[in-house]
């Protein structure tokens, strides 16, 4: 046979096979991740939820333009993203990059970057170097995500104060699964749970968790109730709050919340175990810490925790004002450093806390673990390792603040302040009720829970948001006015509601991990040159190399079949 002959069967041959291959791949389906993160691997509730899609998702992303290295990295990760959700959504999935510079003018620009503002993507300002020297713009990095006759908000891009910005960059890279199949999710539901804020026990009010109600109404349908002593108050809801409860809670009560637990109930608990006047502390420059029991020690180490009423004192602090005299009859106000407004750094060990930002607490208290058979306990926030506790009754004085702290004082740190609690609890009340009660099938009394969740936080004001009575307007949940700063509590406490309520599978999605594989800046910086030109010239000489080999290769080859 010729050799003409041999490569015309070989022809055929591939090309048999090819077409047996694109015929079997409408019949199977299979993609290979060969990155080391499996970054373009979605998670199986991810890949469950898009095929179940009964209807078109269409995502509008704002995140297109000339940036530098760090966000075209972004935009090109958010694009690869939409790409992987687009292959397995059963009713497709389609989207668009805009680049809101692009309007015809001004006034289109500054309408379109309006709108974005009113619908909740958060702005943020990006400086690039050009040849035309440095350039600042405003960007909207998010998308709308439209869904049926609803839309939502995915905020990209997400800032963290005190985190390098190729971090936060790639922690965002990190969180886009999350962030889009959170956004979906939300969209999708028609029935939709409900949570409870508990009202009767001189709780926050709903000017105070105002903030936290309406993020949590885009997930859940939220009200506020009073148990009243009601046996079935709580069965309706698939989570409960109680939010910084400052009298105490009657047994009736926390009879039926232990009993809501038993039952598959979830709680998260935020409370405050010291009282402090803060309106003392302004105008007298001191107040009293003392021991605020309401009533809930009993029910909580039953549950495998205990609340210490202690004061917790972290360097890592955030600031306050304090007028030293007056300047031409105006206070002069300067910020010192509070030691009772910790600033906690979540760790990246739990989908709750990972990514988060710093998470301000303030009069806090701290949490021990105990003996609890059969419930797991996960700590999820911790005083910095220069914090101290201190016990009360306490007095507590602006005038330390002009203190100098000594760190050696501050070495008995990383205390418990959030703690996360799973498995099956056994009930306060076991043992503790007539027989007459326990078999009352009204009652439907349980002395072992259902395999559930709580999470208990050592401070109430992690769920407070301030409110002007002036203007009779809030803060956003986590905003320092003296700071001026935005802390992550608002993101924390969502995490906390999505986990104990969707549960962890869903929000394991933010476990996902993207190496961040950076230049070393410091050679670059030294000779920028050198290396441009082995990224450019290398690749080619690689190339020209093998087309050498190549051709000789070949030549040796048929030069040996002609002889």
């Amino acid at each position: 046979m010729s050799t003409k002959s041999k490569h015309i069967i070989q022809l055929v041959v591939w090309l048999l096979i090819l077409i047996l291959l694109n015929f079997s791949g409408s019949y199977f389906f299979k993609r290979f991740d060969l990155t080391s993160e499996k970054r373009y691997t979605l998670n199986p509730e991810t890949i469950k939820m898009l095929q179940n899609l009964d209807d078109e998702v269409y995502v509008k992303v704002y995140l297109e333009g000339d940036f530098n290295s760090a966000f075209t990295r972004l935009k090109t990760a958010t694009r690869e993203m939409l790409d992987e959700f687009r292959v397995y959504a059963k009713k497709g999935l389609n989207y668009e990059f805009v680049n809101i510079y692009d309007q015809k003018n001004k006034g289109d620009i500054t309408a379109l970057q309006r709108d974005l503002y009113e619908k909740g993507i958060d702005p943020t300002e990006l400086r690039t170097k050009s040849s035309k020297g440095e350039q600042t713009q405003i960007l909207f990095p998010g998308a709308v995500v439209y869904f049926k006759t609803k839309e939502g908000i995915w905020q990209i891009f997400n800032k963290q104060d005190g985190i390098p910005a190729d971090e936060c960059v790639n922690n965002s890279v990190q969180n886009l699964e999350y962030g889009l199949s959170n956004t979906i999710r939300k969209l999708q539901q028609n029935i939709r749970p409900r949570v409870a804020f508990i009202r009767g026990h001189h709780e926050l009010d709903t000017t105070q968790t105002k903030d936290l109600y309406f993020a949590l109404s885009e997930y859940y349908d939220v009200e506020f109730i009073r148990i009243k002593k009601q046996l079935k108050a709580l069965k309706p809801y698939s989570a409960i709050i109680l939010a910084w409860p400052d009298t105490v809670v009657n047994e009736q009560d926390k009879f039926i919340i232990d009993q809501y637990v038993m039952h598959g109930g979830k709680v998260l608990w935020c409370l405050e175990p010291v009282y402090t006047n803060y309106d003392s502390l302004k105008l007298k420059g001191y107040t009293l810490g003392l021991n605020n029991n309401i009533n809930l020690d009993d029910i909580l180490f039953n549950y495998g925790v205990r609340i210490n009423p202690s004061l917790v004192q972290d360097m890592n602090c955030g600031f306050i004002p304090i007028n030293r005299g007056f300047k031409g009859g105006k206070a002069d106000l300067q910020m010192f450093p509070w030691i009772y407004k910790p600033l906690v750094t979540p760790p990246g060990t739990h989908p709750i806390t990972k990514n988060l930002g710093l998470i301000r607490f303030e009069f806090s208290g701290y949490i021990d673990t105990v003996k609890a058979d059969d419930v797991k306990k996960t700590i999820l926030l911790s005083s910095s390792k220069n914090s101290r506790v201190q016990s009360v009754p306490a007095r507590i004085s602006l005038g330390m603040v002009g203190t100098r702290l000594n760190e050696k004082q501050f070495a008995n740190g990383n205390k418990p302040m959030a703690v996360l609690l799973e498995g099956t609890f056994k009930s306060n009340y076991q043992n503790r009720i007539t027989d007459t009660i326990a078999r009352d099938s009204a009652i439907g009394f349980k002395s072992v829970s259902k395999p559930t969740a709580m999470i208990v936080v050592a401070d109430g004001d992690i769920i407070k948001n301030d409110f002007n009575f002036q203007t009779m307007s809030i803060s956003p949940l986590g905003y320092d006015r003296y700071m001026k700063q935005q802390f992550a509590n608002k993101t924390f406490l969502l995490n906390c509601m999505n986990y104990l309520i969707d549960g962890p599978d869903f929000m394991s999605v933010r476990s996902r991990e993207v190496q961040l594989r950076l230049l070393d800046r410091k050679k670059i910086s030294t000779n920028p040159t050198q290396w441009k030109l082995y990224n450019v010239l290398f690749p080619l000489l690689i190339l020209i190399a093998s087309g050498i080999l190549l051709t000789n290769w070949r030549r040796k080859k048929y030069t040996r079949n002609t002889k």
